[in-house]
């Protein structure tokens, strides 16, 4: 249905712009004839109102542009009118050819129509916009206390859209006194009508110079350098600062002030991650996709992502039966999205896996369920075995049986010549997916693996732990001083898994790039620093590895070589030499079915040993090494 006949502003609209039409055919007569008008151009006016208007308005009407409220008028809108002035023009020249032949009609009254009608028809529609802009400033709802006077630090995309935000919406009481950018060439320039002040150095001097009580920080694009000096500076200034979500945590589109306090994800500094939403929408729209782990930190939020492209299905698999309510309610209170199914058990469970392959049949398996606490699994390395190995072996297993198209297994930088039972338990999953590849076990099933480092606010993170500490007033405790880690969102490790899933051909082991690695103490000082604190405050006190830890994580094995891709955040492992590689897959699975036996008596030893043969590059010894940072394609 293109317009409610109830509506009484769409008849408002259609006289309005009938006028307009009106407005521009005259006007572009009288200009023609230097307002001086022949009768019989007059007779051919007063007779082109009766085809003109019509036409216009069915070609409007017919491109939706009655359907919008023009208070909200935007870009794309006008592109969108755009288009349709173009192509009503189009159709009046092409009707005054064929009925007339252009006898008696000036071509340039054509083209000065098509020029006015677009200039009034977006005259009219700013107007509005305007107006209602102007009714809701003076309106009741506007706050009686004076707006809060702040300065926005960045005058980027971000900058414009938060600048956008607080114009229209006056219950928010902000005013934007100006920028600070380090863009030299965006100094003295205005945005929206607010001057870009100088650097952002300059914060504490401009803040007094323009009485600013506020900073917010509306950047998109830094490193963790830059958001470490843009967050002391704003500290050292003593104005009260929040800082918006980087635009490639803004996955609805939605209104984009939600301020909040800075919190560690910030200090890693911010990219942009661009996507193929093409690509990812046909792998994910109308499909059906099972999320295994799916109550987890990254089964979750990939749960979030995938529900965002309307799959035809979700099929929910989860061992913790809270986890799994939990993630099934948000789907469907917060998201609004009820297509999914819910599957209770263990990945482990061939015969759970096989009945819900069959009845639901998917077409993409996001592998995330296993476990990761490399402490815990150095005590009860059985659990490892079942879960991680056994369990991907049962999902592989059936994505192939039932024809799945991808499986993207999740793996971890802990895989990368492991220390623990984890990481070796991780490698062995990988090696699983490499031989149903290269064996053809895995049938049409394009298998492929993605590994990466640590995400900030996983559940067992770091994180949260210094910060329990620091509010009890520390000790915070920290394993080792030189102890480092390769951090990532989960929001940017969950659009970037999504993407390598839609770029796979079958075979590869991404690589996701993590940046920096971040030293453990130095993140633990910054969180004493963002809860108000200075590190001097706060004792740090160094625990001493434990079980399977190594000091340095990394990403790549001595002699592994990595290829770039499409993706500028996403690199492909071109092959790695391996010593005393398995001669066949059938060793490779005879190996797997010892230590499923080892598994169930709970032999400790006999898995270790067993783990040695299944991944040579497992060395229980290499946790005290410091080891170099992997050789990577620059960022």
């Amino acid at each position: 249905m293109l317009f409610n006949p109830k509506n009484r502003h769409f008849y408002f609209m259609l006289a309005a712009e009938a006028a307009c039409f009106a407005a521009a055919l005259t006007l572009s007569y009288l200009l023609r004839f230097d307002f001086s008008l022949p009768a019989p151009y007059a007779m051919q006016l007063a007779a082109m109102y009766k085809h003109v208007l019509p036409l216009k308005l069915g070609v409007f009407l017919a491109l939706g542009l009655y359907r919008g409220m023009w208070r909200y008028t935007s870009l794309l809108d006008f592109k969108r009118l755009t288009e349709a002035v173009v192509l009503s023009s189009a159709l009046l020249v092409a009707f005054v050819a064929f009925r007339y032949g252009f006898t008696g009609f000036s071509r340039s009254i054509l083209a000065m129509d098509g020029l006015l009608t677009l200039l009034f028809t977006t005259g009219l529609r700013l107007g509005i916009r305007v107006l209602y802009a102007r009714a809701n400033g003076s309106g009741e709802a506007r706050p009686k206390a004076p707006p809060r006077r702040v300065l926005v630090i960045g005058a980027g995309d971000l900058g414009e859209r938060l600048l956008r935000e607080i114009a229209t919406s006056p219950e928010l009481n902000y005013h934007v006194v100006g920028f600070l950018d380090d863009d030299p060439g965006k100094l003295g320039r205005s945005l929206h009508g607010r001057e870009v002040l100088g650097h952002i150095s300059e914060l504490a001097r401009v803040a007094g110079e323009r009485q600013a009580e506020e900073a917010l920080i509306a950047v998109s694009r830094a490193s963790a350098g830059q958001m470490r000096r843009i967050i002391a500076l704003c500290k050292a200034s003593g104005l009260p600062h929040r800082i918006l979500p980087a635009t490639s945590r803004l996955l609805d589109g939605k209104a984009v002030l939600t301020l909040r306090s800075v919190d560690y994800q910030d200090l890693l500094g911010r990219t942009e991650v661009t996507l193929d939403q093409g690509g990812i929408a046909r792998l994910l729209r109308d499909r059906v996709v099972l999320v295994s782990g799916c109550g987890g930190s990254i089964g979750s939020e990939l749960c979030r992502q995938v529900a965002r492209f309307r799959p035809r299905l979700l099929v929910l698999v989860d061992l913790c039966e809270y986890n799994l309510y939990a993630i099934a309610g948000e789907l469907a209170s917060e998201q609004g999205f009820r297509d999914f199914v819910c599957v209770l058990g263990s990945v482990a469970d061939e015969a759970l896996m096989e009945r819900a392959f069959a009845e639901h049949r998917p077409s993409l398996v996001l592998h995330a369920a296993a476990y990761k606490h490399v402490p815990m699994l150095e005590e009860c390395p059985w659990a490892a075995v079942t879960n991680n190995i056994l369990g991907t072996r049962a999902l592989m297993r059936a994505a192939a049986r039932f024809g799945v198209a991808r499986f993207v297994l999740v793996s971890t930088d802990k895989a990368v010549r492991p220390s623990s039972v984890m990481g070796a338990s991780k490698r062995v999953t990988e090696r699983l997916m490499t031989s149903f590849t290269d064996t053809g076990a895995g049938g049409k099933t394009r298998f492929m693996a993605v590994r990466f480092g640590n995400v900030v606010g996983s559940s067992g993170s770091v994180v949260p732990l210094f910060q329990r500490q620091i509010e009890r007033g520390g000790p915070v405790t920290v394993t080792h001083p030189d102890m480092t880690r390769y951090f990532m969102s989960i929001a940017e490790a969950c659009q970037l898994i999504l993407q390598a899933g839609a770029m796979g051909q079958g075979g590869e082991i991404f690589i996701l790039k993590m940046g920096e690695p971040v030293r453990i103490v130095d993140m633990a000082r910054d969180l004493i620093r963002l809860s108000g604190k200075e590190p001097e405050d706060v004792d740090i006190v160094f625990t001493g590895l434990r079980p399977g830890e190594k000091i340095n994580e990394e990403l790549l094995s001595a002699g592994e070589d990595v290829l770039r891709t499409e993706h500028e955040k996403i690199l492909v492992l071109g092959g790695a030499p391996e010593a005393e590689p398995l001669s066949t897959a059938g060793e490779l699975n005879t190996l797997v079915a010892e230590l499923a036996q080892a598994a169930e008596t709970q032999d400790a030893n006999l898995i270790r040993m067993l783990l040695a043969r299944l991944a040579p590059e497992y060395a229980p010894e290499r946790a005290l090494e410091l080891t170099p940072e992997p050789s990577l394609p620059p960022q």
